[in-house]
């Protein structure tokens, strides 16, 4: 278990906050101690969380060509056929995955293969499980060609809290079943656009793990 590299400046930032926050209480209250006391209990509480949100599990898997692992950490909330509008522009099978604040935040690839497509979409910060969100929140879309020749897109979407994306993929990079591809900061979603025909392997409100669900056999 480590500290994910997009945490490190937040973290370094509230550190700070926390021992500002903490004397000044200090000042402004010398001789109120139970004041001060639920000033540090409370402050050290939000350090604690921060800490917990950027934790970054060691989560090994063998890629296996057949499989399709979940992205991202979180519940399953939908399992529909869509027609998705942005890149294939035809009917597909949507998988999202819905990532509360506790959730673990780094999303990893779930097929290996070539990435044809990257693009990033600023937008609105409607609540992550709302219909819409997919096509109207701030996103980034990749699409990867897997070595079977299928294609299949992963949308990182920001809901009301996540506000910041980040996003490793490159056009033309080979990614590898289980890397890291980014990161969405403080709840969020994850949908998957897949060939219609897929096997899906979870039901719908099922909590999955990145690197350790297998959502879809393709």
């Amino acid at each position: 278990m480590g500290i994910h590299k997009e945490g490190y400046k937040i973290l370094i930032y509230g550190f700070i906050m926390l021992v500002f926050v903490n004397v000044l209480a200090g000042l402004i209250w010398p001789d109120m101690v139970l004041l001060r006391y639920t000033v540090l209990i409370i402050a050290f509480l939000m350090y604690i969380f921060l800490l917990f949100f950027f934790r970054l599990p060691v989560r090994y898997l063998e890629p296996d060509p057949g499989l399709i692992y979940a992205p991202a950490d979180g519940k399953v909330v939908v399992i529909e056929e869509t027609e998705e509008k942005e890149y294939f522009r035809d009917m597909r099978l949507q998988i999202s995955i819905f990532m509360s604040p506790f959730n673990m935040h780094s999303n990893r690839y779930p097929v290996s293969g070539k990435i044809k497509y990257v693009m990033y979409h600023p937008g609105n910060y409607m609540v992550a499980w709302h219909p819409k969100s997919s096509e109207m929140n701030e996103r980034s879309s990749i699409v990867i060609e897997t070595e079977k020749g299928a294609e299949i897109m992963i949308r990182q979407i920001a809901g009301a809290v996540a506000r910041r994306i980040v996003t490793y993929a490159k056009t033309g990079a080979h990614v590898t079943q289980g890397d890291e591809l980014g990161f969405i900061k403080f709840g969020s979603r994850v949908d998957v656009f897949l060939p219609l025909g897929t096997e899906v392997e979870i039901p719908i409100l099922q909590q999955v793990k990145a690197n350790k669900s297998i959502i879809a056999k393709i």
